[in-house]
């Protein structure tokens, strides 16, 4: 960790500090850094004990282990509605929409060191940041066609805003992985780095951030906020109720089951 010092393990998020630069590092690496309740539970107190410590100026957000972090974790399975049907609405409006807009609303500068795949949940996770750092070797894949489903954890808003609707496009229909290199070239992230550099240079930014003017910072995250993202709430409201609707398709509950199976997905197309 660099010269941070641990200031709380909990048990899948470590929280670290060195001066006024924060390090929220997600901690599962055995399932590279999958999202279930626990990462919520755990990643909300980070959050919350960064934006309760005025000494605290800015944070990075990476993951612990070959990955930033690998989206929903499917292995732990679905709540369910009331009608047998995988409940996606209320694990977005419960799980990671709130985790989502703690970032965007934190009124400091927040830095990504994507040293790995950020896939799913785990790319809207990255791009939810303020500046985003990425690996060589790291990718960011919108992998919820492959399973049958939508964007969602404000992905749809975040890409098409950093990189256009072609590309938003290409990402969402095509499923394909989005190397750093590739990523940097299209705008998606601000800095590729070698991936023994990444973190050298992720501790720089943020260390930069910490010594920089707090309440300006806030400020022009509250304008480009309120200019590019003044919608997304009702955004996140769109992606849930989309997401809903596909979990009652035949071609979900293919997609999942090929996914756990390792095998490809046979679509029917309903």
């Amino acid at each position: 960790m660099s010269d941070y010092e641990l200031v709380h393990a909990y048990e899948t998020v470590n929280l670290a500090r060195a001066g006024g630069a924060a390090r929220i590092e997600l901690n599962r690496p055995e399932k590279m850094n999958a999202w279930e309740k626990t990462l919520t539970r755990d990643l909300r107190a980070a959050l919350d004990v960064v934006a309760g410590d005025d000494a605290l100026r800015a944070l990075l957000l990476t993951g612990a282990g070959r990955g930033f972090c690998s989206g929903a974790d499917l292995s732990a399975g679905f709540d369910t509605t009331p009608e047998g049907q995988p409940d996606l609405q209320t694990s977005l409006h419960e799980r990671y929409h709130p985790v989502i807009t703690a970032i965007r609303e934190l009124p400091k500068p927040v830095v990504a060191a994507v040293n790995g795949g950020a896939v799913g949940v785990g790319c809207s996770l990255a791009l939810a940041c303020d500046l985003v750092l990425a690996a060589e070797s790291a990718y960011f894949l919108l992998a919820f066609v492959n399973i049958g489903l939508v964007p969602d954890g404000g992905s749809s808003a975040f890409i098409p805003a950093r990189v256009g609707l072609t590309r938003a496009l290409e990402m969402a229909l095509l499923g394909e992985r989005i190397h750093g290199p590739q990523a940097h070239a299209w705008g998606l992230v601000n800095a590729v780095h070698p991936d023994d550099e990444l973190e050298a240079a992720a501790d720089a930014l943020v260390a930069r951030l910490a010594a920089g003017p707090t309440r300006s910072y806030a400020g022009a995250k509250r304008q480009l906020n309120t200019w590019v993202y003044g919608r997304l709430a009702e955004q996140l409201e769109l992606e849930a109720a989309i997401q809903q609707e596909q979990a009652t398709t035949r071609d979900f509950v293919e997609g999942v089951t090929a996914f756990l199976q390792k095998r490809p997905a046979a679509f029917e197309g309903r």
